[in-house]
């Protein structure tokens, strides 16, 4: 079924490819940005609870991306399907419990009540926007997502922007994120907005199809586990090595994060096929994702110099040789992330276990193994990366063996479902 509505719109999906990766370099390029003016303006100890700060919102907002791949999913399968109180039951949830950790972030992380106010509050929007990206990713309504992704960059990162180049300290430059974020969110549930009116058949088969809970859960578990483990050496930087070397640290995990994120399109235009059941879509994306990493690492390995003044400016030039270990572990993390999605379509039962077990692995390393020195951590990032890549792959052929082929029964039932004239409308 794929196969047959895919070929006559490759053009059609090619510019809706064009039209995400655009909204995702404008979403990477404001996120290194933040980082990049903050290591020009900001000391260095301001500069290490900034970074601490995004690394925290991008973790617990996870929740977030799990939510969005859970929309999509289920979207897909069953185009119109409700996902409003899912969408707020999440976002509730995730509020509530950076409240309840906000003491042990404080004294962990030496961070203060203002700022985890602020972090809290900026990871509130970021979730609540996972649904209406969801929607629109599982519609295959791609230069809405793409739209809808860019406002949404814009809304969490300009606000820092302008002012870290007006000169703010810290807090004020995380107020200014946080204001531009939730203004934002109308104009990201405008963008979200149906096609069409909802006739009363329509809400007879969405009432039947609700999403559930559990499938947040299993997606969001998994997201979450991706960001931590992903993030994980950033806040072990934190806590082990002293203030000058842990702001370095933050520089060259600029690197890492853009590995990470450079081939995020790919995914994104691949999930609601995966979802659908088209047996090459995996395939086909740990390709060119692969691809993408090899240029990454190739390129940092021949200007490394150059990476990191982009990072952080001329004083972290002289970390060159090391652009190439901090882009590997990006680049592996990016085929993680393909495998991690390719599990959640399929409806793997726990498909984070790996990844927990790689955290835990690192955590390990940093604390009791490697050396406290920016190299140690530097090191165990690239060897946990690794070992969350080959288990995570066996894991999934493993899953598809002994599933004929990666695909339940259930998904499969789901996709006949699915009316053919949504699926030959990609964009």
């Amino acid at each position: 079924m794929t196969e047959t509505t895919a070929k006559p719109n490759m053009g059609r999906m090619g510019a809706s490819g064009a039209s995400v990766a655009v909204a995702a370099m404008v979403t990477n390029g404001l996120a290194y940005l933040v980082p990049m003016l903050g290591a020009r303006h900001l000391a260095v100890e301001e500069l290490s609870v900034l970074a601490t700060v995004l690394a925290l919102v991008a973790i617990a907002s996870v929740t977030g991306t799990g939510l969005q791949m859970a929309v999509a999913v289920h979207r897909a399968r069953y185009p119109g399907a409700p996902t409003t109180r899912v969408t707020v039951v999440t976002t509730a949830v995730t509020g509530m419990a950076i409240v309840a950790a906000a003491p042990l972030l404080m004294i962990a992380l030496r961070l203060s009540a203002q700022v985890v106010a602020l972090a809290a509050a900026m990871t509130f929007a970021v979730v609540l926007a996972g649904g209406w990206l969801g929607e629109l990713q599982g519609d295959q309504r791609f230069h809405r997502l793409a739209a809808g992704m860019g406002v949404l960059a814009v809304g969490r990162y300009a606000g820092m922007v302008v002012a870290l180049v007006l000169g703010a300290d810290v807090i004020a430059t995380l107020l200014a994120g946080m204001v531009t974020g939730y203004a934002a969110l109308p104009i990201l549930a405008w963008i979200a907005r149906p096609d069409r009116q909802r006739t009363a058949a329509d809400s007879a088969v969405e009432t039947a199809n609700t999403l559930r809970i559990r499938q947040v859960l299993s997606a969001g578990t998994a997201a979450l586990a991706m960001l931590v483990v992903s993030y994980a050496d950033l806040i072990f930087a934190r806590q082990l090595l002293p203030a000058s070397e842990s702001g370095a640290y933050a520089v060259g995990a600029v690197l890492t994060k853009g590995a990470l994120w450079a081939p995020q399109v790919i995914t994104v235009l691949a999930l609601p096929r995966l979802a659908v059941g088209d047996s090459r879509a995996r395939t086909v994306a740990l390709a060119v994702v692969g691809a993408c990493g090899v240029v990454l690492v190739g390129a940092s390995a021949l200007a490394g110099g150059l990476a990191f003044r982009l990072a952080g400016g001329a004083n972290y030039a002289q970390l060159d040789g090391h652009a190439p270990y901090f882009a590997a572990t990006g680049a592996l993390y990016a085929l993680v992330f393909v495998l991690v999605n390719a599990k959640i379509a399929a409806g793997t039962r726990w498909p984070s276990a790996p990844l927990w077990a790689a955290t835990a692995g690192l955590a390990v390393m940093a604390v009791l193994v490697a050396p406290r020195t920016f190299e140690g951590i530097m090191w165990s990032a690239v060897a946990t990366a690794a070992f969350a890549f080959l288990v995570t792959l066996l894991s999934s052929s493993t899953a598809s063996r002994g599933a004929g082929g990666g695909r339940s029964s259930r998904p499969g039932r789901a996709a006949t479902r699915r009316p053919p004239a949504r699926a030959a409308r990609p964009g």
